[in-house]
C-alpha cells in the first residue's frame, strides 16, 4: 500500500468518525431509543452498535471496496488490508447515561496497525493517528505521561468473562500490593487512549477482542506507549492480552499482569 492510499484511508476514516459520532449521540440522548439487550453475562448491545456498525460498514465497502471489513457486530474476514470496527465499545456505559464510551475504526494492512482514529463524542475527545506519524487528541500531538514509579501509577484494568474472575482479582492484588491505584473505565479502548494521553499511565487486560483495540494501539504506540504484541498468532479472529504502559513500567507491569 502506498502512503498516498493510506492517507485517503486516514481521511475517510476521519470523516467517518464524525458522522458516526452524530448518529450514536442521537440515540444515547434518548434512552427509550436504546432498544437495550444482553449478548451474555454483562454483555450488552443496543440499536446504535447495529446502526453505526451498519454505517461504517456500508460507507466503507463505498469508499474502498477492495477492503475488508470486521465488526463486533457483524464479524468478517481478515486480508491484506482489513478494517476493524468497534461501533460502541463501553456499551454498557452507553446503556446506563455513563459518557465514557467511544467509536473505534482500525486499519490493518498486511496485520499490521496502521491508522487509528477514535471518537468519544459524549467526552468531547476524539483521537487519530497514522504509524510513523505521531497521535493527536482533537488535533493537538498527545504523549504517555512517562510515570516510571510503579507506586505513583494510575493503572486500569479491564474485565473479560472469558478469564477466570480469580485471575482478575490477582492482578490487582499484585497492582495494589506494589503500590498502583487500580481503576476500572469499562472502554478498552479508550482505556489506551487514555494512557495516550497521559490521563492514564498503564491500561491492561488478560483478554480483549481485536476490535476494543485495533485503533487504540495505533493510537498508544504512536504516543510513546509500550505495547505487547497483541496481533500476534491468532489475535485478529480470537483476541489476546494487551498491555499498553508508559516503557519505564514495562518490567513491572509485566510482573504484575503476567503479559509478556
Amino acid at each position: 500500500m502506498t502512503p498516498a492510499e493510506r492517507d485517503l484511508r486516514y481521511y475517510a476514516a476521519l470523516g467517518l468518525a464524525a458522522e458516526a459520532s452524530h448518529l450514536a449521540l442521537g440515540y444515547f440522548n434518548k434512552r427509550e431509543s436504546l432498544g437495550i439487550t444482553m449478548k451474555g453475562a454483562q454483555d450488552w448491545l443496543t440499536v446504535a452498535d447495529g446502526k453505526v456498525e451498519d454505517f461504517l460498514r456500508r460507507r466503507l465497502s463505498e469508499l474502498f471496496p477492495n477492503d475488508t471489513v470486521i465488526g463486533e457486530e457483524g464479524g468478517g474476514e481478515a486480508s491484506d488490508a482489513v478494517w476493524i470496527l468497534d461501533p460502541i465499545d463501553g456499551t454498557a456505559n452507553f446503556a446506563h447515561g455513563d459518557r465514557n464510551w467511544c467509536i473505534s475504526i482500525g486499519f490493518l494492512a498486511n496485520r499490521k496497525p496502521e491508522i487509528g482514529v477514535v471518537a468519544a463524542p459524549a467526552l468531547g475527545e476524539f483521537y487519530a493517528a497514522r504509524r510513523g506519524a505521531g497521535a493527536t487528541l482533537n488535533g493537538d500531538p498527545i504523549k504517555v505521561s512517562g510515570a516510571a514509579d510503579i507506586a505513583r501509577a494510575s493503572v486500569e484494568l479491564g474485565w473479560s468473562t472469558r478469564i477466570p474472575a480469580q485471575n482478575y482479582l490477582k492482578v490487582i492484588e499484585r497492582g495494589y500490593t506494589a503500590g498502583a491505584a487500580m481503576k476500572r473505565g469499562g472502554s478498552g479502548t479508550l482505556g489506551l487512549c487514555h494512557v495516550a494521553n497521559g490521563s492514564s499511565d498503564a491500561y491492561a487486560e488478560l483478554h480483549i477482542n481485536a476490535w476494543d483495540v485495533a485503533a487504540g494501539l495505533v493510537i498508544a504506540g504512536e504516543a510513546g506507549a509500550h505495547l505487547n504484541d497483541f496481533f500476534a498468532g491468532e489475535g485478529i479472529a480470537k483476541g489476546n492480552p494487551v498491555l499498553c504502559c508508559t516503557p519505564e513500567l514495562a518490567p513491572v507491569l509485566r510482573e504484575i499482569t503476567g503479559i509478556a
